[in-house]
């Protein structure tokens, strides 16, 4: 389980956020540009410090000001996928994924057997040896989460995970997206501007305003919330008449499916 409580003077008002993910749960943060939900992923991986508070990840302390605890990025054991995806453009795809595993200096054996194994889960195995430059979008975001997944990650951070992807791969990476964060079975925190996103990936849906929670909950009933204005423009006129529901993802909440041509 992770646990949040951080607080950080940004630029034009303080982030003061105290939030929970359970384990296998995914929790999806939704918000205006600049409303700091990029920025909570960042202090939660150890990017950046908060100027106070606890962050806990199962019985580890990763942060706590109280007790003087920074534990480095490097050591925190997140799988951090970026929405730029953050890939070596000069590397191949079996470099890029390795990439972490070379840094913690694991023996050559266990990484090719550890690489070999996401490759293969994520349908890469022939680019194996290709360069990331010359991959789709819809490939480099394989590559991306299985870079995040070789390093047996303890919470999974995915900042706008489909953004890169065209329009006309997205239902299929969503669904597979979702089987992946579902199969590895820890906390994962999701970012998006994505309605069909936060639907289909989402336990728990928790709006972020000027460096605050504002609303958190299912997904659908966050959503059935009118009464606010981005929630209203988020979900749209039609929702929810345009939108059938489908079973919950890990039992937390429930999702519902893609209905409409997108």
């Amino acid at each position: 389980m992770l646990s949040v409580h951080a607080v950080r003077q940004l630029r034009d008002f303080v982030l003061d956020v105290t939030l929970s993910v359970g384990q296998g749960e995914t929790l999806v943060l939704v918000g205006e540009n600049g409303a700091g939900k990029s920025t909570v992923m960042n202090l939660i991986s150890g990017i950046l410090t908060p100027d106070r508070g606890e962050i806990a990840l199962g019985e580890r302390t990763l942060f706590s000001s109280e007790e003087r605890i920074d534990v480095p990025a490097e050591s925190r054991k997140i799988g951090h996928l970026f929405q730029s995806y953050a890939l070596f453009p000069h590397m191949s795809v079996f470099e890029n994924v390795a990439f972490g595993l070379q840094c913690r200096k694991v023996p050559r054996p266990e990484i090719a057997d550890a690489v070999g194994e996401q490759l293969a889960a994520m349908h890469l195995v022939d680019l194996a040896d290709v360069n990331v430059g010359r991959l789709s979008g819809g490939q480099r975001q394989r590559v991306a989460l299985a870079r995040a997944l070789v390093l047996d990650p303890d919470l999974l951070l995915l900042d706008e995970p489909l953004a890169a992807v065209d329009m006309r791969a997205q239902r299929a990476m969503r669904s597979e997206l979702r089987d992946r964060i579902r199969n590895a079975g820890i906390p994962c925190i999701v970012v998006t501007h994505n309605l069909r996103d936060a639907l289909e990936l989402g336990d728990r849906l928790c709006l972020i305003e000027e460096g605050r929670v504002a609303v958190e909950g299912a997904p659908e009933e966050v959503l059935a919330m009118r009464d606010n204005g981005f929630i209203a423009s988020f979900a749209g006129p039609g929702f929810p008449s345009d939108f059938i529901p489908r079973a919950p993802i890990t039992g937390h909440s429930q999702g519902v499916p893609d209905s409409r041509p997108l």
